[in-house]
C-alpha cells in the first residue's frame, strides 16, 4: 500500500474480548497487519471472562475499511459490538444550525424583537436602507453559492451531493472567522445550455442578495464560473469572492513568499509552470502575474496554453492572453525544464523525480491536486527544494481555509463593497507573514490551518487595503 491511513477513513468500534493476557495485543497485531493505524484506544471495561474496548482506527478508503472488519472478525475470541464510519457520523443530521442571539424569556423581550417593536426597525431600514448593515443578519452572513459542477476532485454531481460539501465550508467560516455563512444549492436542469444555467445562477443569487453581506461562490464548473463571477461583482454591492480561484490563489502566493526564502530566489526572476487550466490555474496565474513573476506558462493535458492555439474554451483562453510570452510549445514535461515553480492543480501522477530534476536548481513543487497529487512527497525522491500538497498528511499543506474566512471577515468589518486585486495580495502577505522567521524551514513555508491568528491577521490586513482603496460603503 502506498497510501496513508487518514481519519477521512477512520472506523470507530466496540469490540469484546477474552479477559486473558495478550488479547488486546492480538488485536493491535491484526490491525497493523492489514495496514491500519490505532488513532485511539478508549476506554474499557472488564466483564468477569471478557473485557470491552473501544477503539478508532484510520484507514486508507473503504475498501481497507472492510479489510480491516474482517479481520478483526476473524480472530478468535473476538466479537465486533458495534461498528461506524466517523465520517458519516460527523455528518448524521447536518454540521451546521441556526441559533438564536439572545433569548426571548417575557413579553417585554418579544415586543421588542418581533411585533410591534420590529416594525420600527423595518421602517428605518426602508428610510435608510444603509441600515440593513447594521440592524440584521446581514452584517454578518455569507452565502454559499454552488450549482455542484465541480465539487473538489468529485466533479458534476449536482447541487444535493455538494451540499455536504457546502455545509463543511460554513462550519469553517464559523470556527475560524466567526462568520455565519449558509449553503445555497442552486438546482438547475440538466442539459440547461451553458449561458441559460449562468443567467439562472445570477438571478438566483441576485434575488436572495438582500440577505447576505457576501456571496462565495463554490465549485461552479469553468467558464461558468468566470462570468457569473463577474456579472454578480456588476450587480451587487457587497463582496463576491470565487475561492475556488480566488483563495487557492491567495494561499499559493503566501507559500511561494516564503519558499523563496528558503531557496533565496526573487519573484521576478522567477520561471513558473502551472499544470491545469481550470479556474484555479488562471486565477494563481493572474495573482503571480500581479505578484511581479515574469515568466507564467499554463499547461493542459494536450501540453503548453498559447495564443494559437485552436482548441481553447473560455478559461484556458484567458490563461493565454496572461501568461507563456514566449508562446512557447510542448509538453508539460518540455515546459518544467529549467522551470523554478511547478504549481499543479490537476490531477494525480502528472510528474516524475526524473521530470522535476530537469527543473532549476533547487525547485519548488506545489502538487495540489487532491485527494492524490501530482507527484507525492516520498516519489519526488528528494528533487524539490521545497514541496507543497494540499494535503494534510504531508508537511506544508496548501489550503483554502487559511483564505476565505479572514478575506470575508475583514471585507464585512471594513463594509467592503468587493475584493480586490490588492486586499487579494494583501491577505497573502498576511498569511506568509504568520511562519515565524525563526520557524521558517523547507517543511513548514505555510501556517497550520488551525493556527488562530491567521484568519485575524488577514482580516486586519483585507480591511486596511479596502479602506486605502476606497472601496468601504
Amino acid at each position: 500500500m502506498t497510501n496513508t491511513p487518514s481519519a477521512a477513513y477512520s472506523v470507530r468500534l466496540l469490540v469484546r474480548l477474552d479477559n486473558r493476557p495478550g488479547a488486546l495485543g492480538r488485536l493491535a497485531t491484526a490491525v497493523g497487519e492489514v495496514g491500519g493505524n490505532i488513532g485511539a484506544l478508549d476506554a474499557f471495561e472488564a466483564k468477569g471472562t471478557f473485557l470491552d474496548e473501544a477503539l478508532i482506527v484510520d484507514c486508507i478508503d473503504e475498501p481497507h475499511m472492510l479489510e480491516l472488519r474482517r479481520a478483526i472478525e476473524g480472530l478468535d475470541g473476538v466479537e465486533v459490538l458495534e461498528a461506524g464510519d466517523r465520517t458519516f457520523e460527523m455528518h448524521d443530521g447536518g454540521k451546521i444550525e441556526v441559533l438564536a442571539r439572545m433569548p426571548i424569556r417575557d413579553r417585554d423581550d418579544l415586543s421588542m424583537a418581533y411585533t410591534p417593536g420590529v416594525a420600527r426597525v423595518c421602517k428605518a431600514i426602508e428610510a435608510e436602507p444603509p441600515l440593513i448593515h447594521e440592524l440584521t443578519i446581514k452584517k454578518n452572513t455569507v452565502a454559499i453559492v454552488t450549482d455542484g459542477t465541480a465539487v473538489l476532485g468529485l466533479g458534476d454531481i449536482g447541487p444535493g451531493a455538494a451540499l455536504p460539501v457546502m455545509e463543511g465550508k460554513a462550519l469553517l467560516f464559523k470556527n475560524f472567522a466567526g462568520v455565519d455563512a449558509f449553503p445555497i444549492c442552486v438546482d438547475i436542469p440538466d442539459g440547461t445550455a451553458a449561458d441559460d444555467r449562468i443567467d439562472e445562477i445570477v438571478e438566483t443569487v441576485r434575488r436572495i442578495a438582500p440577505v447576505f453581506g457576501g456571496i462565495n461562490l463554490e465549485d461552479i464548473a469553468a467558464p461558468q464560473c468566470f462570468a457569473v463571477e463577474e456579472r454578480l461583482q456588476a450587480a451587487l454591492d457587497i463582496p463576491v469572492f470565487h475561492d475556488d480561484q480566488h483563495g487557492t490563489a491567495v494561499v499559493v502566493l503566501a507559500a511561494l513568499e516564503n519558499a523563496l526564502k528558503i531557496v533565496d530566489k526573487k519573484m521576478t526572476d522567477l520561471r513558473i509552470v502551472i499544470a491545469g487550466a481550470g479556474a484555479a490555474g488562471v486565477a494563481i496565474a493572474k495573482i503571480l502575474r500581479d505578484a511581479g513573476v515574469p515568466v507564467v506558462i499554463g499547461t493542459d493535458r494536450k501540453g503548453a496554453i498559447h495564443e494559437g492555439r485552436g482548441d481553447l474554451n473560455e478559461a484556458k483562453q484567458r490563461l493565454a492572453e496572461i501568461t507563456n510570452p514566449e508562446n512557447l510549445t510542448g509538453s508539460l514535461a518540455d515546459m518544467l525544464k529549467g522551470a523554478d515553480l511547478l504549481v499543479g492543480v490537476s490531477g494525480p501522477g502528472l510528474v516524475t523525480a526524473d521530470d522535476l530534476r530537469t527543473m532549476a536548481t533547487d525547485p519548488i513543487v506545489f502538487a495540489l491536486a487532491n485527494p492524490e497529487p501530482e507527484i507525492r512527497p516520498e516519489a519526488a525522491n528528494g528533487s524539490a527544494a521545497v514541496i507543497a500538497t494540499g494535503r494534510s498528511d504531508f508537511p506544508n499543506q496548501i489550503n483554502n481555509v487559511l483564505a476565505f474566512p479572514g478575506i470575508f471577515r475583514g471585507a464585512l468589518d471594513a463594509g467592503a463593497t468587493r475584493v480586490t486585486e490588492n486586499m487579494k495580495l494583501a491577505a497573502a502577505k498576511a498569511i506568509a507573514s504568520s511562519v515565524d522567521e525563526d520557524d521558517l524551514c523547507a517543511e513548514f513555508v505555510i501556517p497550520s490551518v488551525f493556527d488562530t491568528m491567521v484568519a485575524v491577521r488577514v482580516a486586519e490586513a483585507v480591511a486596511e487595503a479596502a479602506r486605502v482603496e476606497g472601496v468601504c460603503r
